[in-house]
């Protein structure tokens, strides 16, 4: 063959857009592939910090909301609330002298809660006993609630094993439950907006 009659131009041509087309070929596959392996927005919006505007929520009301999942109770208990929280006698509870793991160190006292704050209250919302959702009983006097040690004077009812705890999460002696309810991280934005998820010593 003569090779004097190849146009060596129209073939490094062919050959340049050929690499370049092919390029752009890989390039478009890997993309999505790539992609496929980023957290979906459902996902990072599960691990995601949750903000909650609590200037509506009326002393006694409880708002719900969802984080990782988890519902999360918030109270905003009333000042009985909190003097009946106080008068608890230490041998009506169970998890009162050991360190309570399930809540923040920044969070302490009877009220369970960010100094400051005591009448807001934030909790996980799931029972310590087998994961079910405690039902909020405010209601002080519950007959089907009280027992021979006294009234009941308010707080979180499992019906599913009869677990109780008062308006701080704090769990009863003598039911399944075997520890507090959980509070979760938490921190103010403002006066009126929570934000669950992000510590207050780091916020």
């Amino acid at each position: 063959m003569d090779t004097s009659d190849v146009d060596t131009t129209r073939r490094k041509f062919l050959t340049g857009a050929t690499t370049v087309i092919g390029g752009v070929g890989v390039a478009g596959a890997a993309i999505p592939f790539l992609a496929s392996w980023k957290p979906s927005a459902k996902a990072k919006a599960a691990g995601a910090p949750v903000k909650v505007n609590i200037g509506k929520l009326e002393p006694g009301g409880r708002i719900v909301v969802e984080w990782r999942g988890k519902p999360v109770y918030i109270v905003r208990r009333t000042a009985d609330s909190l003097a009946a929280i106080e008068n608890l006698t230490t041998a009506t509870l169970r998890d009162v002298d050991s360190k309570d793991a399930l809540q923040p160190d920044y969070v302490s006292g009877t009220a369970r809660t960010l100094s400051g704050r005591e009448e807001i209250l934030v909790l996980v919302g799931l029972c310590t006993h087998l994961g079910c959702a405690p039902i909020y009983r405010p209601d002080v006097g519950a007959a089907d609630l009280s027992d021979g040690d006294g009234d009941w004077i308010g707080g979180f009812f499992c019906p599913c094993h009869g677990s109780k705890f008062d308006l701080s999460g704090r769990v009863f002696a003598g039911v399944p439950a075997p520890t507090n309810l959980e509070v979760p991280p938490h921190s103010y934005e403002s006066s009126s907006v929570i934000v669950i998820g992000i510590d207050a010593e780091t916020a």
